[in-house]
């Protein structure tokens, strides 16, 4: 079981730190990080539980409504609902990169937990697959969602613009990862190049909400 747990956390706390330590102005408190890990982590029960009864009482079979709104838009909406109401206001979130920080801190939390719970149930072989695919792509989910609202939050015009994409980019991505997975054949051939394109987003999203911090850092400077 140790192993299982080792090889279930490791890879979600090594994306965190990577992300947490490309701030450049001041790291967030360990303690509201961990408190938005420990969020996400506690909504895959209710998660998985809703998802569990509509697939078991066949309340949905379309693969297309399966993957978009059944996943996609359930997980991530509950995650942005995290982020909006218990992370968007804190005092700690004091600039744009900020949002990186918390946005993969909720979405690693969730995807540690099911991470957790797949490999005690299938096995600790499953471990590197996972680390590639759902654990990084709900890292980076959660990046992009993050990038989006601290651009809302410090941008005076188009804030629910940003707001509306920190759900509808992130919900958009998982569905069409998730689609994937369930329709096609060879989908090793398929989720290999969407992984690429999602890190060089994700990456890119980083790289533009640390300049995005600049820009903040220079005007309170003034």
């Amino acid at each position: 079981m140790l192993v299982i747990l080792s090889a279930g956390i490791a890879p979600g706390l090594a994306l965190l730190s990577y992300f947490y330590l490309k701030d450049q102005y001041g790291t967030e408190p360990i303690s509201v990080v961990f408190k938005t890990f420990l969020m996400g982590a506690f909504l895959v029960f209710p998660i998985m539980f809703i998802e569990y009864v509509i697939q078991a009482e066949q309340l949905v079979t379309n693969e297309f409504v399966l993957s978009f709104f059944l996943t996609g838009l359930l997980e991530e909406f509950f995650k942005w609902f995290i982020m909006m109401y218990t992370i968007y206001y804190h005092l700690s979130f004091d600039e744009p990169y900020d949002g990186v920080v918390y946005g993969s801190a909720v979405s690693l939390g969730f995807a540690t937990v099911e991470n957790i719970l797949y490999l005690v149930a299938n096995g600790v072989e499953f471990a590197i697959g996972r680390a590639f695919l759902p654990v990084s792509s709900h890292a980076l989910f959660g990046v992009i969602m993050g990038y989006y609202f601290g651009k809302g939050k410090f941008t005076k015009d188009k804030q629910r613009v940003y707001l509306l994409l920190a759900l509808i980019v992130p919900f958009g991505l998982h569905g069409l990862y998730d689609y994937i997975l369930i329709v096609a054949n060879n989908w090793l051939y398929f989720i290999v190049p969407f992984m690429i394109a999602l890190w060089c987003l994700g990456l890119w999203k980083v790289k533009k909400a640390r300049a995005l911090s600049d820009i903040h850092a220079s005007q309170i400077s003034l």
